[in-house]
């Protein structure tokens, strides 16, 4: 079994890394799938006041993000500069995940408050453990294809998390809280809250920082020049407003289509389940298909597959076997794409430090990490705006044409349009032809 210069095999590396994910997606999925239904249908919450709670709690998390990318970068410990952050960040993790999905004992602006306090929480614990997942992957190997193959890893338990939730969540939901939804819910997250907070110490004790980086002198000013002339990084960030806008966007309103267009609560938990086995057995091909037609490539061929599910899904209207269909080619292409583009977060590091000399990964990672929290504040105001324009009534037996666009518009044309915004911007990306050749010449200054 191969080892790298800390004794730690392959394999073990590639497993402890991948389950962060898995720790990440049990909370992760509950959020994208259930928090916008949790607010307003079992906390009783205004959809338009949690559409503004969304967008004022992401700027504030935006802030915590560049500080923890910032702390990262200035990190300098024995073990590592972004590993310790899996093991201080993984109890709130948890912590504060179990109290989002509860419900407390209060007025409705008291539960607002409590949304607030939670949500705020939770966002700053999971940017603990989640900037540190991406900013790590440089450093754990210098190698293209084990990048791959650790993102590979990290994507498949991810997408593991994901099929959990999807498949169990509202059946444990149901089994724990019986017609108690907010008994259920509070269980559930108990549980999950806890595994994912063992899931991390397991990641912290397997892996190691192999890259060891002299200790650098930064500023804020310096962080702010590397990344302004990293341009295959710009073109990646710009990326990532559209293409998890329209993922956030779709998966919120999940249910709500399902419930309302197509009539069968029970068929959202088929393609929710779907649309995590799916991309989970589509991981592994991604290595040998990347190595075929490079990072770029293949993300932008997948992005038109999800969006082709997607089509096919819409225009199976009620019709179960076409709109299963539509979800199986949807998440095969999302699959795909994702990992992929987990393995691409690592490469602009390479590029700013062969352009610059500096390693400002902590930063990069946290400001990709911050995108996507925008992606997903803005994805909740869509959501929260149109369900409040569609004047959507929660638990009614019919909902108005108006409800019925604004919900079509969230879970399938939006989203169509931000993928081939995402396809437009990626065209650009420019990296992959010129990766070879920096790496060749860092691995000269190394040597020097």
């Amino acid at each position: 079994m191969k080892h790298d210069v800390r004794g730690i095999s392959k394999w073990r590396q590639r497993l402890g890394y991948g389950i962060s994910d898995l720790a990440c997606n049990l909370i992760w999925q509950m959020i994208s799938l259930y928090l916008l239904y949790f607010y307003t249908d079992i906390m009783g919450l205004n959809a338009a006041a949690v559409s503004l709670m969304f967008v004022i709690t992401r700027i504030i998390d935006g802030v915590t993000d560049l500080l923890v990318g910032y702390l990262i970068d200035h990190t300098h410990t024995r073990w590592g500069k972004s590993r310790p952050y899996f093991l201080f960040g993984a109890i709130p993790f948890a912590f504060f995940a179990f109290l989002c999905f509860s419900v407390p004992n209060t007025s409705v602006a008291g539960k607002m408050v409590y949304a607030y306090v939670t949500y705020i929480g939770l966002s700053f614990s999971y940017t603990l453990v989640n900037v540190p997942m991406a900013s790590i992957l440089p450093s754990l190997t210098t190698d293209a294809k084990e990048r791959t193959a650790l993102s590979t890893s990290r994507k498949f338990f991810g997408f593991l998390g994901a099929t959990v939730v999807s498949s169990s969540a509202l059946v444990l939901v149901n089994l724990f809280g019986g017609n108690n939804q907010a008994l259920g819910f509070k269980k559930v997250m108990f549980m999950f809250g806890l595994i994912s907070c063992i899931l991390f110490f397991i990641t912290f004790l397997s892996v190691r920082e192999i890259r060891v980086e002299e200790k650098q002198t930064l500023t804020m000013k310096n962080i702010i020049k590397a990344l302004r002339q990293n341009t295959p990084w710009l073109i990646f960030a710009l990326n990532i407003l559209f293409m998890w806008t329209g993922f956030f966007l779709q998966t919120s309103s999940l249910v709500y289509y399902f419930v309302v267009v197509v009539g069968d609560r029970g068929l959202s938990i088929t393609i929710a389940t779907i649309m995590s086995i799916v991309p989970m057995c589509a991981n592994f091909f991604v290595p040998f298909l990347a190595n075929k037609m490079g990072k770029r490539n293949l993300f932008i061929i997948a992005s038109l597959i999800q969006a082709g599910g997607i089509v096919i899904i819409l225009l199976g209207t009620i019709n179960h076997f076409v709109i299963i269909v539509g979800a199986l080619v949807s998440a095969l292409g999302y699959g795909i794409k994702e990992s992929i583009y987990f393995s691409m977060q690592a490469d602009p590091v390479d590029y700013g430090i062969w352009k610059n000399g500096i390693d400002v990964s902590g930063s990069l990672s946290a400001i990709n990490g911050f995108l996507g929290k925008v992606a997903q504040a803005v994805a909740g105001g869509i959501a929260g705006i149109l369900l409040a324009w569609g004047s959507y009534a929660p638990n009614a037996v019919e909902q108005t044409n108006q409800a019925t666009l604004a919900i079509k518009l969230m879970y399938g044309y939006i989203p169509i349009a931000l993928i081939v915004g995402s396809v437009i911007v990626m065209s650009f990306y420019k990296l992959d032809q010129e990766y070879p050749q920096i790496q060749v010449e860092l691995a000269q200054r190394r040597k020097i």
